[in-house]
């Protein structure tokens, strides 16, 4: 049962990352890799989910964020400035911080959903 509830929460709260990136400059990336990450959790509630699935999307995000890691390197250089201070990304490092941060806690949760659902979804 809690394993259900963290499904949906997750399902709720990738949706809503989804849906904040609609305004952003580059959309269809992100909307398509939230999306993705919170169908994979919706489907885990109704017992439907594939590790072999979720363990693929993991592996393509964190390849993803690996390719923002000589932003992450330069702001880490420049004594990591404040990513927070305004909504909008004024210097490149604050998009750049924002995104691979995004992206992380994607690929957390789907770490979590790798190793919490079985190898070959459930057929009935």
């Amino acid at each position: 049962m809690l394993k259900r509830i963290i499904n949906i929460l997750l399902a709720l709260v990738f949706i809503a990352f989804a849906v904040v990136n609609l305004n952003d400059p580059d959309p269809l990336p992100w909307v398509m890799a939230y999306g993705s990450v919170a169908l994979l959790f919706a489907l885990a509630v109704f017992g439907r989910a594939d590790r072999r699935v979720s363990g693929w999307l993991c592996v393509a995000l964190t390849a993803w964020m690996l390719t923002m890691l000589p932003g992450i390197i330069d702001w880490l250089d420049s004594d990591m400035p404040s990513i927070v201070e305004e909504m909008k990304a004024s210097t490149p490092h604050v998009e750049v911080v924002r995104e691979f941060l995004g992206l992380m806690i994607a690929v957390w949760a789907l770490i979590f959903l790798t190793f919490s659902t079985p190898k070959v979804a459930r057929l009935g």
